[in-house]
C-alpha cells in the first residue's frame, strides 16, 4: 500500500473518532434506521430536504458500530449536502468504496455501504416506493 492508502486510513480514523454530522435533526423530513447484523452495526440517518421536496439540505446520523460503518456514515451525511433524491438513489456500492478511497474486503463491504442503503431506503420510503421497518444488509 502506498502513501495515498495511508492517507485514506487516517481519513476513516478521523472521521470515526470526529464524525460529522452526528446527532439527530430536530425535524426532518424523513428518518430511516438499519442494521448490518453480522458486525453489529447500526445506524439511523435523518435527511432535511429543501423546500423544493427534491434537494437535500440537511444529513445527521447516528448509531454504533465500526469503524468502517461510522466513518462511511460521516463522510455520506457531508457527501449528500446539495444532491438531489434522485442522486443519492443513484448511489451504489463503488460510490461508496470509491468515497472511502480504500479497498475494502468482500466481509467489509456491507458495513461500508450501510448509510448509503439506509438513505436510499429512507428516501423510497418517503416516497411511497418502498414500506419496510428497517434496512437490513443480510441479504445484500
Amino acid at each position: 500500500m502506498g502513501l495515498g492508502s495511508d492517507m485514506y486510513r487516517q481519513q476513516i480514523l478521523d472521521h470515526y473518532k470526529n464524525p460529522r454530522n452526528y446527532g439527530k435533526l430536530e425535524d426532518p423530513t424523513f428518518t430511516h434506521i438499519g442494521e448490518n447484523p453480522m458486525c453489529g452495526d447500526e445506524i439511523r440517518m435523518d435527511v432535511k430536504l429543501d423546500d423544493d421536496e427534491e434537494t437535500i439540505e440537511q444529513v445527521a446520523f447516528s448509531g454504533d458500530g465500526c469503524a468502517i460503518s461510522q466513518a462511511s456514515a460521516s463522510m455520506l451525511s457531508s457527501k449528500l449536502r446539495g444532491k438531489t433524491v434522485d442522486e443519492l438513489l443513484e448511489m451504489d456500492r463503488d460510490d461508496v468504496i470509491d468515497m472511502l478511497g480504500v479497498d475494502i474486503s468482500p466481509m467489509r463491504v456491507k458495513c461500508a455501504v450501510l448509510a448509503e442503503k439506509v438513505a436510499q431506503d429512507g428516501a423510497e420510503i418517503y416516497q411511497g416506493d418502498l414500506d419496510v421497518d428497517k434496512t437490513t444488509t443480510e441479504d445484500d
